[in-house]
């Protein structure tokens, strides 16, 4: 059995061992624009995609007070994020599968948190101690990043927000080349940027 840790995260403390990603303290960022911008989004659960431990979306439902849905296709984290929920008496649906398998087909959010692997592939060797599938975005690193925006386009209300969290304003510009190639129905609105290699991207649907 793993030995257990447990981390302060703002408002809240998340446990995790080492079976999933160790949460990254810098990560609260995202957590608290999200709570932030609740503030003037519609009412509805916040979604989160890619979870892990839990603890970017449960920071951000507790600022926030809104209830929560969370993704993740890791058995370990899926646990984890119910045993930190049920522990911060956070509401919290977690479900445990693809990204694309899990949501109903008619289910939309006004606010969508998540932090899909980023990694290129050639990197995840820098990373020993982190799980191969928690960090490898595949050979150009985006390939989960596109996923998580074609779903996200599907679920967001019409007047959400998707708060994405990428490594760094290189991601950020190939993420906006997507975007612009594809014509996608969502567009890249700011991002906020604790460091170099660190960035989260505020995505919303064009305007009619």
């Amino acid at each position: 059995m793993q030995t257990s840790e447990r981390l302060d995260f703002g408002p809240i403390d998340v446990e995790y061992d080492a079976t999933i990603i160790v949460p990254r303290p810098w990560t609260l960022a995202q957590s608290t624009w999200a709570a932030e911008l609740s503030e003037a989004l519609p009412p509805g659960p916040l979604l989160e995609l890619y979870c892990g431990a839990g603890h970017i979306g449960l920071a951000a439902a507790r600022m926030s007070g809104r209830t929560l849905v969370q993704v993740d296709d890791d058995a370990c984290a899926c646990a984890w994020a119910r045993r930190n929920a049920a522990r911060l008496a956070i509401d919290s649906d977690v479900r445990c599968g693809s990204v694309e398998s899990v949501l109903l087909d008619d289910e939309q959010f006004p606010l969508v948190v998540a932090d899909p692997p980023y990694l290129r592939a050639d990197q995840v060797a820098s990373y020993p101690h982190d799980p191969v599938h928690a960090i490898d975005g595949g050979p150009d690193g985006l390939g989960e990043i596109r996923r998580c925006i074609e779903v996200a386009a599907v679920h967001l209300a019409p007047d959400g927000v998707l708060l994405l969290q990428v490594r760094g304003a290189r991601q950020r510009d190939d993420v906006a080349a997507h975007l612009a190639q594809s014509g996608h129905s969502l567009r890249l609105i700011a991002m906020q940027a604790p460091s170099a290699e660190r960035a989260v991207l505020r995505l919303e649907h064009r305007s009619p």
